[in-house]
């Protein structure tokens, strides 16, 4: 079976086949169709609405199973900011330096540097059933940004136990400890039964 991953971006597309691994089941990106597909305006108020949404948008467009996620960073001395708006932190289209940049303003002076990733995965089948699993990895906001990979806010999270960035450690070892990391786990004991018995 073809199993639609609802993302346009491509980091986070090759994470997800990284990690993700099921028999007889193919993963297949949104360029895959010669047509566009339907945008989707990411406006709830929680990741696991704006997973949701995407998923049954996307599957009702296509008619394939469709696998889709919201994440984002939750600093504490923030009160959870940017949560939701992750992506659009620093303003529509500006992009991770500037979302990372306004993140270190906003903690200039702040001793409180604990913060989480979050990932909500939601599975949505054409009959219209919904399934979600969440991911979480807990960590710290450093003072700058260290390392040349990942993407989004990876230069600035160091994960509890460690002592660089994921931007600056191997990616093997970021997928196998990433909130989507766990969110992906925790899909593939869920999920993988009710995926087994689709043509």
């Amino acid at each position: 079976m073809k199993l639609l991953i609802a993302t346009g971006n491509a980091h986070k597309l090759g994470e997800i086949r990284a990690m993700l691994v099921w028999p007889g089941v193919t993963l297949v990106g949104m360029k895959v169709y010669g047509r566009p597909l339907p945008e989707v305006d990411e406006d709830a108020e929680t990741f696991e609405g704006n997973a949701l949404k995407k998923a049954r948008t996307l599957c009702a467009a296509t008619g394939l199973w469709t696998l889709a996620d919201d994440s984002g960073l939750e600093v504490a001395a923030l009160g959870g900011a940017p949560g939701v708006r992750s992506a659009r932190y620093a303003g529509e289209g500006k992009g991770d330096a500037a979302n990372n940049a306004r993140l270190l303003r906003e903690l200039d002076g702040v001793e409180d540097r604990r913060a989480r990733f979050r990932c909500v995965l939601a599975l949505a089948a054409p009959d219209g059933r919904t399934w979600t699993v969440e991911g979480r990895c807990e960590g710290r906001i450093a003072h700058e940004a260290s390392g040349t990979g990942g993407f989004g806010y990876d230069p600035l999270f160091h994960p509890d136990g460690g002592t660089q960035s994921f931007a600056a450690i191997p990616a093997e070892e970021k997928n196998r400890i990433s909130h989507r990391a766990r969110a992906l786990g925790a899909a593939a004991q869920a999920w993988q039964p009710i995926l087994a018995g689709v043509d």
